[in-house]
């Protein structure tokens, strides 16, 4: 490991729990279906206000404000890369 690596590792308080979430392994349907079903496919926070047919704003997606954001998400790909390759389930509805 490089000395910028260790640095960046002590300065940041989630490491502990992104390289957790990273090093799941998906080894049961179950528990994929649990995750596709529990982590949505898009922010559900994101929606553009209409009144009158005229668009007045646009509330942007905030899931990219929470920290660990991309290790959610790639859980959840993770999950249905196992549905789709290993038990060969169909993964659309998750879609």
């Amino acid at each position: 490991m490089t000395s910028l690596t260790l640095i960046k590792q002590q300065q940041d308080l989630l490491y502990p729990i992104r390289q957790w979430l990273e090093s799941r392994e998906i080894n049961n349907a179950k528990i994929a279906h649990f995750l596709c079903k529990l982590i949505p496919a898009q922010c559900p926070f994101e929606r553009d206000i209409v009144l009158f047919g005229r668009k007045l704003f646009h509330i942007p997606p905030m899931c990219k404000l929470n920290p660990l954001y991309e290790e959610v998400v790639g859980l959840r790909f993770k999950a249905l890369c196992y549905l789709a390759d290993v038990c060969g389930e169909d993964v659309t509805a998750y879609c």
